[in-house]
């Protein structure tokens, strides 16, 4: 099973259902959240404007993230065992909260918001960038958005990052981790994920 094309376009960022559910229902804008990691510096000029939107928000995003203090505190958690990859296990472990508790998050069930997904990208798949357009495939035949929301949907997930790391990772190992801290990781989730709806509304709201 092939769960990442790429693996410089996408191992940066792997809380694909997170970029998507912060798009709202701008299809363009989540597009371009969405496939932002395929696209390199500047070069999206030709692209709809929306989907150029969505590409900023996505790096808008990424650079919260990144700096948010309890985002560090759970990558502390796994620093020791697996380096520099804790970011993407965070990534990996945050999306699967978002999934879980999906509820909380929005009216429309799960499996019906990754389908209207799924025909959305497929709708507009001629403008897609190339890295995506080679990922979804494998995408929707796995139907990675939805097995987020269980353990072993994560488990498949992990072990599927590490083979492309050659095993060097040891990224599948995490799955111990998630279990042993899973109230914490999942406190934190819940608590940067406010933090980051919040951010979104205003950084949105100032550049409409």
């Amino acid at each position: 099973m092939l769960f990442y094309y790429g693996l410089n376009l996408y191992f940066r960022e792997m809380n694909f259902l997170a970029h998507i559910y912060l798009s709202g229902d701008d299809d363009l804008l989540t597009i371009g959240n969405f496939a932002a990691d395929s696209i390199q510096g500047n070069k999206y000029k030709h692209l709809p404007k929306r989907m150029q939107e969505g590409i900023m928000l996505h790096r808008q995003i990424d650079t919260f993230t990144d700096k948010h203090p309890i985002v560090k505190e759970s990558k502390k958690r796994l620093h020791e065992n697996y380096g520099h990859y804790s970011g993407v296990i965070v990534d990996i472990l945050y999306d699967h909260f978002l999934a879980k508790n999906w509820k909380q998050y929005s009216d429309v069930p799960l499996p019906k918001y990754v389908a209207d997904f799924y025909d959305m990208l497929e709708d507009h798949f001629d403008i897609l960038p190339i890295g995506t357009q080679k990922l979804l495939p494998f995408m929707v035949a796995d139907n990675w958005l939805l097995s987020y929301a269980s353990i072993s949907g994560i488990t498949k997930v992990l072990e599927g990052v590490n083979r492309r790391t050659k095993n060097r990772s040891k990224m599948n190992l995490a799955v111990a981790e998630l279990q042993e801290f899973y109230a914490e990781f999942e406190q934190e989730f819940t608590l940067f994920f406010e933090d980051l709806i919040a951010f979104v509304k205003s950084y949105t709201t100032n550049n409409e």
